[in-house]
């Protein structure tokens, strides 16, 4: 077992999860409403950094703006590119007086935006400004979140290397609260169900508007109540479920759809790198080898540092 991968289990702080995950996506909403729409819903996702997560820069008029969610000295701060700067603290807050405060802080920068005023993809949605039922916040069990976060971050832009095609960012949704990588196959897929919580049918069908295999990170709650990695396809290849992969303590998890791989296996081995991009190589290869993706145009080695790739 390695230090830098921290433990961080779901239950001692799954009320502290549910609340970082309702202030993400009023922060999130505020990028949504100002950015031009990309593919998949690519622009309205959080970004990984040294302090936290961050939005990445905003258009605001001919300014534009940056909030970021610093998890060392639980601040959210707001940046804009005139240099006006603006922050409050982070601590145990209901999500009504995030909501309060964010907007606040939006009009000293001068950027106030009209935002959806209630999350999406969960149940029983509560609007913003009248929840006062989530507001626990322990800084320790964040931080530790965040630090896990760097550690799968840095696997994941790893593993999203050793692919040619279309391929997402590696980037955490505000709406599922899941740190993600996706392969696309470059050929359309069946048009989706939808039918996800509170969320708009026509978001979920453009989100899986062509084949993809996708796999990331939960930190806990939902199909699977402990934090794990994730591994699936759209569509799902017939024979998927049945398959094994790697290592030996993934499963399909009915219930989800997904192989997963309990979070606790990777910290605890000697080489959690090595256990994740396991996983990571074999979903892939067993969805993308029953799906009969152009192996030979989309795949190639993982990028090496500091050299060209081959041709």
């Amino acid at each position: 077992m390695t230090s830098s991968w921290p433990d961080i289990p779901f239950e001692p702080w799954k009320e502290s999860c549910a609340t970082l995950h309702l202030w993400t996506q009023i922060v999130g909403k505020y990028r949504l409403a100002r950015t031009p729409w990309i593919n998949h819903s690519w622009h309205a996702t959080f970004y990984v950094t040294s302090r936290g997560l961050t939005t990445s820069p905003i258009p605001a008029g001919a300014r534009d703006v940056q909030f970021d969610f610093d998890l060392i000295d639980h601040k959210l701060i707001g940046s804009v590119t005139d240099g006006s700067k603006g922050f409050f603290v982070l601590e145990p807050m209901s999500v009504a007086e995030f909501y309060r405060r964010f907007l606040a802080l939006t009009d000293e920068l001068g950027v106030r935006t009209k935002i959806h005023g209630s999350p999406n993809e969960v149940a029983d949605p509560i609007p913003f400004e009248q929840d006062k039922f989530h507001a626990s916040y322990e800084k320790d069990a964040v931080n530790r979140f965040w630090r896990a976060l760097v550690q799968i971050d840095r696997v994941l832009k790893n593993f999203r290397t050793g692919f040619l095609g279309k391929v997402s960012p590696v980037h955490l949704f505000w709406g599922s609260f899941d740190l993600a990588v996706t392969r696309f196959s470059g050929r359309p897929a069946p048009l989706h169900p939808g039918g996800i919580p509170a969320l708009p049918d026509a978001v979920t069908r453009e989100a899986y508007s062509h084949e993809v295999i996708s796999a990331g990170f939960w930190p806990g709650g939902g199909p699977v109540e402990y934090p794990a990695f994730y591994s699936y396809a759209y569509p799902a290849p017939e024979g998927f479920s049945k398959q094994t992969v790697a290592p030996g303590e993934a499963f399909f998890d009915e219930k989800a759809g997904e192989f997963i791989l309990p979070y606790s296996v990777v910290r605890e081995a000697s080489d959690p790198e090595r256990i994740l991009l396991n996983f990571l190589e074999s979903t892939y290869d067993i969805a993308a080898r029953l799906a009969d993706w152009d192996r030979a145009s989309l795949d190639c080695p993982r990028g090496p540092i500091g050299i060209p790739r081959s041709l």
